[in-house]
């Protein structure tokens, strides 16, 4: 999916989150284009889970609001805002241990077609099938059935992807997609989300700690320092942004 910069898909205006004296998100103004991906960085603490959290109603703001297609999501339930279109894949593992691959998008699954569709006697066999494609677009089809505990580290984010993916999301929103996981295996699974993402049609949104991924992967970036949005630019110029130099990587040459 190719980004369209006529089209703002997700925005923030002012966004805030005070903890106390602690201003967690300040005043955030970030826009979302479709059909990029987009990479939110910055140190320790600087508020990108929470800015994260906060576009999903996880976290209810202390000002500002949030829009998504041009319509205002701001204090809507999770699950209302989940229903529009927009997934995230938490940075700590969300799925259910002691149940198997198949049966972590199964929950998914029926959370998006509803309660009722698992006790359809036509539509069991076709929801196994269904489970079975999506783990296909993951490479994880031969594992359908093994514990999700037992898996890899790299295969557990792969599920995870697999169950955001069960959801259809409109956005994808994924925090340190690659962390746990050795370099090469992260290039891998930022390689086959951005491969799913062109394939069908999802706008994501990461948080990566890695900046060689960052620079390689990402359409634009957007850098918080202490809970403000300071810049978002194509890659290159955040490299050659002195100001971000000096927030973020300290002066030295990235």
């Amino acid at each position: 999916m190719e980004k369209n910069t006529d089209k703002i898909l997700l925005e923030t205006r002012d966004l805030c989150r005070n903890f106390g004296a602690l201003k967690a998100t300040d005043q955030v103004n970030l826009q979302i284009y479709e059909g990029e991906m987009h990479a939110i960085i910055g140190p320790n603490g600087a508020g990108k889970s929470t800015l994260m959290d906060l576009i999903i109603n996880r976290t209810r703001p202390s000002g500002g609001q949030v829009f998504f297609q041009g319509r205002e999501i701001t204090y809507m339930q999770p699950y209302d805002i989940a229903n529009l279109g927009i997934s995230k894949c938490f940075q700590i593992s969300k799925l259910f241990p002691a149940l198997t691959c198949f049966e972590n998008i199964r929950i998914a699954l029926i959370k998006r077609k509803g309660k009722t569709y698992d006790f359809l006697p036509k539509k069991k066999s076709y929801l196994r099938e269904e489970c079975r494609e999506i783990l296909k677009l993951v490479g994880m089809e031969e594992k359908m059935d093994e514990t999700a505990a037992l898996l890899s580290y790299g295969d557990q984010r792969r599920l995870e992807i697999a169950v955001t993916l069960a959801m259809e999301p409109i956005l994808l929103m994924l925090d340190e997609p690659t962390a746990g996981v050795a370099r090469a295996e992260g290039y891998e699974i930022m390689k086959m989300i951005r491969r799913l993402a062109g394939q069908r049609q999802i706008t994501v949104v990461f948080i990566e700690h890695d900046m060689d991924i960052v620079f390689h992967y990402s359409d634009r970036i957007s850098v918080l320092s202490q809970g403000a949005l300071i810049v978002t630019d194509e890659p290159q110029r955040v490299r050659e942004n002195q100001f971000v130099k000096e927030a973020y990587f300290g002066g030295a040459q990235v």
